[in-house]
């Protein structure tokens, strides 16, 4: 069980929420984004979020709590933008090139200069914190299998050679996505962005 679904039992046994938690979740993962878990503090948050200092503790605990939970919600929408940006393609190439086109889009603008919680949390929280290394790993690993899934499609109908290494290749292809989100933060244009996600589906012919 998930710091946020321990948490929503726990509204459950008590009294309601007078906020909306998404919006919440939205506001303060803003703040871990560009300034880190270390720089973001309590204050920051609540003026962020628009609520109590009260509130906030009732409902989070304490800082940690507030991350982990904005952290489950980073990851759901990321997921779900992925998901929206490869339904409407059909062969695996195409989803793998939709997957870094979206990378891209992230990596330039506001966007970029927020970065990735989950790369910023890699070597923000994970050293010392065993809940966040394990958040980390696992989104990790889901988008390296993300990657490595659509490149095996890609091989299954045509549109990817059969001789590519797919867990290799997707490897590669996670250092590169997670650099993109890094290098984002320094304020490259979007055409630079793009270049790099063309560039990268080089790797696959």
């Amino acid at each position: 069980m998930t710091a946020a679904t321990e948490l929503s039992a726990v509204r459950l046994r008590g009294r309601p929420r007078e906020f909306d938690m998404d919006d919440a979740l939205d506001k303060a993962l803003a703040v871990f984004s560009e300034r880190g878990y270390h720089a973001a503090s309590i204050t920051d948050l609540t003026d962020a979020m628009g609520l109590a200092a009260g509130s906030v503790y009732k409902a989070f605990r304490d800082k940690r709590g507030i991350f982990l939970a904005a952290f489950d919600r980073y990851r759901a929408l990321r997921i779900a933008l992925l998901d929206q940006a490869t339904a409407s393609t059909a062969t695996g190439r195409d989803k793998l090139r939709a997957v870094l086109g979206v990378y891209a889009d992230s990596s330039y603008g506001d966007a970029g200069r927020r970065g990735c919680l989950v790369v910023r949390s890699a070597g923000d929280m994970a050293l010392f914190d065993e809940e966040a290394a394990r958040r980390v790993a696992t989104a990790f690993a889901a988008n390296e299998a993300l990657v490595s899934g659509l490149i095996a499609l890609g091989q299954e109908d045509g549109s990817i050679r059969d001789d590519l290494d797919a867990a290799a290749t997707a490897r590669t292809l996670l250092c590169l996505m997670s650099g993109m989100r890094i290098v984002g933060k320094t304020g490259r244009s979007h055409a630079d962005m793009t270049d790099i996600a063309e560039t990268a589906m080089k790797i696959i012919d």
